[in-house]
């Protein structure tokens, strides 16, 4: 019965010594929890761009559609599909032969109208000098004039004749109107060409300088009319899907009334385009510049969080905390936002591993440029 008892004890202090231990082990485990590790950076002052952003349609700066000014047929095409072209180079060339035989028979006729005008005019000259003389009736006289006067006519027209013909010899060779970049061929030699008929020959685009066609919401033509009072606005046009840098040009349009359907005002810039980089009906990313901002504070894009309330970031604070504050944002450029209210330079930022943070919580700050794991 004793040895029975004394073993119950036994076990009874040995429970009690294991619950102990067992309750000194969570004590240990729910120590302070381990500092989050973050990347920061601090708010600063800088000069900001003043922008808007839009999406562009590339036009070309002029655009011209070939037509003959004479029927006949297409003899010869001297260029090649989608070529550079300079004005004044020659393009097409018209069958000349029925032109030239049209201009050899107006020529005929004036010389033959000629001879008979120089003749009439001698008559002409008889038949006064025999009515002073009363020779001749008067009325024989006044005739003999009158045929004179209808020959120098007939000679007249004779000469614009044959300046016509010359001229429509001259439309047989069709030379570029402007430099440009040609099209695909829309009529191949052999066919029959009609004046001022469709189907055109040839269309020439000039993308070299280039219009990029935009709309901006209509709250900004007032500060663009200010703006433009003070210089020219740059616009920078980015490719998509181009590793080069944005092509840049100036404002030279603004249209001089709203589209009330979508209330807008469309703008247009030129571009140089020396290296072809922008192409007629193209769309491309638009940043138009009105001003510069001195002295805004801004941070990086990625510290920005959004909550309930709105946007925030957490500030880094005395002892490795932070704190969330609320921030009034501006716009973003090149990755840095303008903060309008809410900073002050200097301050310092959490800027990755913003998800593992709460108000108060502490923080190691880490420069690896490895990716902080959420």
């Amino acid at each position: 019965m004793l040895r029975s008892s004394h073993k119950c004890f036994l076990m009874a202090t040995l429970a009690s010594a294991l619950i102990v231990s067992g309750c000194e082990k969570k004590e240990i485990a729910a120590g302070p929890p381990p500092d989050v590790p973050v990347r920061v950076a601090k708010a600063t002052v800088q000069t900001m761009p003043v922008q808007v952003i839009a999406i562009g349609n590339v036009e070309a700066f002029a655009s011209v559609s070939v037509k003959p000014l004479v029927s006949g047929e297409l003899e010869t095409i001297k260029f090649e599909e989608g070529q550079d072209v300079k004005k004044g180079q020659l393009l097409f060339t018209i069958d000349r032969r029925p032109f030239e035989a049209a201009l050899a028979q107006a020529q005929a006729n004036l010389a033959r109208d000629k001879a008979t005008a120089a003749n009439a005019r001698l008559d002409a000259g008889r038949y006064a000098s025999l009515s002073v003389q009363g020779v001749t009736s008067k009325q024989q006289a006044d005739q003999a004039a009158s045929a004179a006067d209808s020959y120098d006519a007939a000679v007249r027209a004779d000469a614009a004749a044959v300046d016509a013909a010359k001229l429509n010899l001259e439309y047989c060779t069709i030379y570029s109107p402007i430099d440009g970049r040609t099209g695909s061929y829309q009529v191949k030699p052999g066919n029959m060409v009609k004046a001022n008929d469709v189907p055109v020959l040839i269309v020439i685009n000039q993308i070299s300088p280039i219009y990029l066609d935009f709309s901006v919401p209509e709250q900004y033509l007032a500060d663009i009319k200010k703006y433009m009072l003070q210089g020219a606005l740059h616009v920078d046009a980015t490719i998509p899907n181009d590793p080069g840098p944005p092509e840049v040009g100036t404002v030279t349009f603004v249209d001089n009334a709203m589209d009330n359907t979508t209330a807008t005002i469309r703008l247009k810039a030129t571009f140089a385009n020396e290296k072809k980089r922008l192409w007629p009906g193209q769309f491309v990313n638009t940043v138009l510049t009105l001003t510069s901002e001195r002295n805004a504070v801004v941070v990086p894009a990625q510290a920005l969080q959004t909550g309930q309330n709105g946007q925030f970031v957490f500030v880094v604070k005395s002892a490795n905390t932070v704190e969330s504050r609320p921030v009034v944002v501006g716009r973003t450029v090149n990755g840095v936002t303008v903060i309008e209210k809410g900073l002050t330079q200097g301050e310092t930022v959490v800027t990755d591993g913003q998800l593992r943070l709460i108000p108060g919580a502490k923080i190691s700050i880490t420069s690896d440029t490895a990716p902080i794991q959420h």
